[in-house]
């Protein structure tokens, strides 16, 4: 039987959401960048970088555990319906802010913050979802590694649109260009025939269930390890997205237009490492990635921070982008296809909260160091400990291997060995 490369696209339902999100989550990630770049030119504030990006993330540490158990109850679907809707309008009104030339930066943090809110409920219910929407329970890998390689690389290539558009026609139009993607997420979800909720009763109040998902994910070595290393590339790695405006103005004698040539070359990284993620054919060795990735991620950081030439910078970003790409998303393959049905909502809620949870706090730490020992340097201590985490996790991974045999096994993901 012959081998399809991408054999999650042969479901309508699939096909129909992978439609829809590529298009919003550049949207999304567009507005992203606008956001740091329009709080930049209204403060020339480093620190004011870091709480605007502490504002429209913190929610995820906190109310991620609990949007798991929402999902784990409720229907995953309705649910990404209504968080699409009310993102639309959070997207609209910075738009209509920006444009008519009232904004402040009041209203940056009070918008990120009911972003924030959305968030903590759309991550864990939109990772969830893709299992319901594959027709065949062997395409379920490739589904994941698809899903986590565009709402990634959306992360990284959104951004780079974005900062050419700033260069062009401004901030606001990026606002309104988000809006309106969102029409094309809703579009395909309303166009979907999905089965019916199954409701199902159980014991125990949520805080309960938020415990329950705890124990589960901690007290079982890689998922923990997992989540840990997650939470440092989160926490250290990717503050370089609120620092790349700086570097770029400030070391690159560069605007709005140099900003969006290294969100590009961040963005061709993330594609390469995005496309050889969706094209592998096993999860087997998945766990070399996942050690790996800090590693590319963080060299990629030390030798941008200390570039003064934009060609070398751009080269830099590429790596940036794949070890960002590669980290996240084969993580992301791994929990999928490991965890127990019942409790992928609360588990993606957990790595939701390691992932996105651990940004607001990058970014704030990001910009208090920023703005006492300079960005450069600021790139260079995260850059280390990204690779630091590299190899404390490389060191593990032989143990935590012996330990995911019988669970491939189990789920034939490996052949048992008679020898």
């Amino acid at each position: 039987m012959k081998k399809t490369l991408l054999p999650a696209l042969r479901s309508k339902n699939y096909r129909l959401f992978f439609a829809g999100q590529s298009v919003s989550l550049i949207g999304t990630w567009m507005t992203q960048l606008a956001t740091i770049w329009l709080v930049y030119d209204l403060t020339n504030s480093p620190l004011m970088l870091g709480v605007v990006g502490f504002s429209s993330q913190i929610p995820s540490f906190f109310l991620a555990p609990f949007g798991g158990v929402f999902v784990d109850r409720f229907s995953r679907y309705r649910t990404l319906i209504g968080t699409q809707v009310l993102a639309m309008i959070q997207s609209l009104t910075l738009a209509v802010l920006a444009l008519t030339g009232v904004i402040e930066v009041w209203h940056i943090i009070a918008l990120s913050l009911c972003q924030g809110f959305i968030n903590a409920l759309d991550a864990p219910a939109r990772q969830a979802f893709v299992p319901e929407l594959v027709e065949r329970r062997e395409d379920l890998a490739n589904a994941i590694a698809i899903n986590s390689t565009t709402i990634n690389g959306a992360r990284l290539i959104g951004p780079a649109i974005g900062g050419l558009l700033i260069a062009s026609v401004g901030t606001g139009y990026c606002f309104l260009i988000d809006g309106l993607s969102y029409i094309a997420v809703i579009a395909a979800l309303l166009a979907m025939k999905v089965k019916p909720w199954q409701y199902s009763v159980t014991d125990g109040n949520p805080l309960q269930k938020v415990k329950e998902g705890f124990v589960y994910a901690f007290s079982f070595p890689p998922i923990r390890s997992i989540l840990l290393l997650s939470a440092l590339v989160s926490l250290m790695g990717l503050q370089n997205t609120i620092l790349v405006p700086v570097i770029a103005e400030q070391i690159l004698k560069g605007g709005a237009e140099t900003l969006g040539f290294l969100m590009a070359a961040s963005g061709v990284g993330a594609l390469t490492g995005g496309i050889y993620l969706a094209t592998r054919q096993t999860i087997l060795g998945i766990g070399n990635l996942i050690a790996l990735a800090p590693a590319i991620l963080g060299t990629g950081l030390i030798a941008f921070s200390l570039s003064k030439f934009l060609p070398f910078s751009l080269f830099t970003m590429l790596f940036v982008g794949l070890g960002t790409i590669l980290q996240i998303a084969a993580s992301n393959t791994f929990l999928q296809t490991i965890v127990e049905d019942d409790k992928r909502g609360r588990l993606m809620s957990l790595y939701t909260m390691s992932f996105l949870g651990m940004i607001p706090v990058g970014n704030l730490l990001g910009g208090v160091l920023a703005s006492h020992i300079g960005a450069t340097n600021t790139l260079i201590i995260d850059g280390i400990a990204c690779i630091l985490g590299s190899i404390v996790f490389s060191r593990q991974l032989p143990n935590l291997r012996q330990i995911m045999r019988p669970i491939y096994e189990k789920k034939g993901i490996v052949i048992i060995n008679k020898d």
